[in-house]
């Protein structure tokens, strides 16, 4: 829907981190240098490219996006892209990132019940959790998260959210098949900025959130915090303790430091930080005789943690050519326990404690004005370890298993558009990127393997006027590949998972620019189909046993009815299925990918009152879903209704809200080969207060 520390010690182990990382530290001595020396500030600064002046008239807003890593307008660019604006955010109150499929058509996620673990589903193409990759990436103001574990973002002072559908490696590598979700925080600037909300709801829910900035320096340096804290209790009923179970609490900060020095030079320093300290997952046995009863003497928890650090620089030389760098180190501990029997006796749990750091280095130079050539060229580099420790519960034994998989990749890529005669345009980029993979485990010989992938990007574009773009684009995509810590010999690694995708699209404005719309129509197939596998009971391991396909359709509106009313909707068809699948002597061929909804979608209507307030419903749902490539095990489709109102008193609003109001009950019922059912959460009603100012 188209709408609104080890660093050192990293950097000494990965000698071209190193090297980038002192790069990156020179630009911005420089940058500093040559910044002071313009003697105005940044916000008296004009862009050098104007997008929004592609697209203006009355009704409906511009809407500016990067997904290309240059500010374009969303209707000029040939791919498919859903924006949500950080004003819709807040007036969900949302806190994570499970909000999106409510806005956004074709995104959804694999419901784990556990928090900060979402794989995303993009077109068909999920995540296994077993290869700690995923088929989507997740920038959040140019750091990514490439797995479902920590996939998750506390939506902090969110400027904007874009969620880009179809492969995306070509501008951001590995583990973007499928598309990217990136989020764009607000810089702080010149301007104080406040927002303070709280609210209240049933199973005894509290929250606070708020994101405060102001001027340091007048037109020099600039501070934002912005922090949340949220906890709920459960409502799994544990008859054995006599206690409810699954409650959740959750605590986050973002800090950042803004430095303007002169008109070509901005510097960001940020910090982000989320706790999860949740009791058990929201799981219980299929064979339990009430829904959400459990009698567990097992205790379980999650207490994970991610923290993130970047330095984002970006100056603009004398001929226009910008320079962006962006230094990062990201971290996610997975640290779980959970009962796998949901008995009294400690017969079946299982464990983890996992924690993944990533260090990255991205350099990209930038060029060209508005309706001339625009260009970018980059240099990409990262480490990647994951510290993996697991255990396992059974009748017989406590298994412990630990391994280390060390990932370091190297990438070189570019994007260029270019106008052609008349209204026709060009976006051709590609991306040549390295991997070398390590992996030990004791008692097991070091395992190595290389690979090296070509990603290419052609898009063809044409204006049939100056409010409807046609394009279409033909990609390639690919999620990394890696080794099994569980697994027979002969399948102790990997391959990566390619992806060719065609697009055809039309996307533009109509009725005096008041309905906004556009239509995807695609093809992928998919190669070294990475699959999830059984050797013996307890055994699980990634191969490539599969070859598929996924065809589909998207179509999106945002349409302003009259004066204050508002109308999103959007509608997303799939179907992803293996071509081939032989997994020992059971054949899949034909069947449904797991997790991948054939139909999904939703509307939103909103009224906003002149005189302060407002009311709004959104309905969102997908069809059935399976959670096995036999097909077995299954997810029923479902409808939820959203609702909420409220007004505007001056500076304050008061609002109330529910969630799932028909309380609809779409449990994953057969999770783990038929062991666990995965509760969907219950009706939530509450009260919410917001300042602002």
């Amino acid at each position: 829907m188209e709408h609104t520390s080890r660093t050192h010690a990293l950097s000494h182990r990965c000698p071209h981190l190193r090297t980038a990382t002192a790069m990156c530290g020179v630009a911005l001595i420089q940058m500093g240098l040559l910044g002071q020396a313009q003697g105005q500030s940044w916000q008296d600064q004009q862009p050098t490219s104007r997008p929004s002046e592609i697209h203006q008239a009355a009704g409906l807003s511009p809407i500016i996006v990067r997904a290309q890593k240059q500010d374009e307008d969303l209707l000029t660019v040939p791919a498919s892209i859903t924006v949500v604006d950080g004003q819709a955010l807040e007036e969900k109150g949302a806190q994570s990132l499970d909000v999106l499929p409510g806005m956004v058509s074709g995104l959804s996620f694999q419901s784990m019940g556990q928090s900060g673990l979402m794989p995303p589903v993009i077109r068909g193409l999920n995540a296994n959790v077993t290869s700690f990759s995923s088929s989507v990436a997740l920038i959040v103001d140019g750091v990514a998260t490439l797995r479902g574990q920590g996939f998750d973002d506390p939506l902090l002072g969110v400027e904007q959210v874009e969620v880009l559908k179809g492969p995306q490696s070509t501008l951001y590598g590995r583990n973007a098949e499928a598309g990217v979700i990136s989020i764009t925080t607000r810089k702080p600037d010149n301007a104080p900025y406040a927002f303070i909300s709280a609210e209240a709801g049933n199973y005894d829910r509290r929250a606070v959130r708020f994101d405060l900035s102001h001027p340091v320096v007048q037109d020099q340096l600039f501070l934002g915090v912005a922090g949340s804290f949220s906890r709920k209790d459960g409502f799994l009923e544990n008859t054995w303790l006599g206690q409810k179970d699954g409650g959740q609490l959750r605590r986050s900060g973002r800090f950042a430091l803004r430095w303007t020095p002169g008109t070509r030079t901005d510097a960001i320093l940020r910090y982000t930080q989320n706790e999860y300290r949740d009791q058990a997952s929201l799981w219980g046995s299929p064979a339990s005789p009430e829904r959400t009863e459990v009698r567990s003497g097992t205790e379980g928890w999650n207490r994970s943690t991610s923290r993130a650090w970047s330095l984002d620089i970006t100056h603009r030389f004398d001929s226009g050519i910008r320079l962006r760098s962006t230094t990062a180190r990201n971290t996610y501990l997975d640290d779980l326990q959970q009962d796998t029997d949901f008995q009294p006796a400690d017969m079946m749990h299982i464990g983890r404690r996992h924690e993944f750091t990533t260090l990255s280095q991205e350099l990209r130079l930038e060029g060209g004005e508005a309706g001339e050539t625009r260009w970018l060229a980059g240099l990409y580099l990262d480490d990647d370890e994951q510290d993996l420790s697991f255990s396992q519960k059974t009748p017989m034994a406590l298994i412990l298993t630990s391994g280390l998989q060390r990932q370091r990749t190297s990438a070189l890529f570019t994007h260029w558009t270019i106008p052609l005669s008349g209204p026709w345009s060009l976006v051709a980029g590609g991306r040549l990127e390295h991997t070398r993979i390590h992996f030990d485990m004791p008692g097991m010989d070091r395992q190595s393997r290389n690979y090296t992938q070509f990603s290419p990007k052609l898009a063809m574009q044409y204006a049939l006027n100056p409010d409807t773009h046609l394009y279409a684009s033909l990609s390639e995509g690919y999620r990394a590949g890696g080794f099994n810590a569980f697994s027979p010999p002969a399948y102790r690694d990997y391959e990566p998972e390619k992806v060719w995708a065609f697009e055809l699209g039309a996307k533009g404005t109509v009725l005096d620019n008041t309905l906004r719309y556009s239509a995807a129509l695609y093809a992928m197939n998919i190669r070294q189909m990475q699959v999830q596998q059984m050797g013996m009971p307890g055994q699980v391991f990634i191969t490539n046993a599969a070859t598929g396909r996924s065809i589909g359709a998207e179509f999106d509106v945002d349409y302003q009815l009259a004066p204050g009313w508002n109308l999103q909707a959007g509608l997303a068809l799939n179907r992803s299925t293996f071509r081939e699948f032989q997994d020992g002597a059971k054949s899949y061929d034909g069947n449904d990918n797991a997790f991948s909804p054939r139909v999904s979608g939703y509307a939103g209507l909103r009224y906003q009152d002149a005189r302060g307030w407002y009311a709004q419903a959104r309905l969102h749902g997908a069809s059935k879903i399976y959670l096995d490539a036999a097909n077995e095990y299954s997810r029923n489709g479902f409808g939820v209704l959203d609702v909420s109102a409220g007004y505007m008193f001056k500076d304050v609003e008061l609002s109330i809200y529910a969630n799932n109001v028909a309380n609809r009950h779409y449990d994953s019922v057969g999770f783990l080969n038929g062991l666990v059912t995965i509760y969907s959460p219950p009706r939530e009603i509450g009260v919410r207060v917001s300042w602002k100012l």
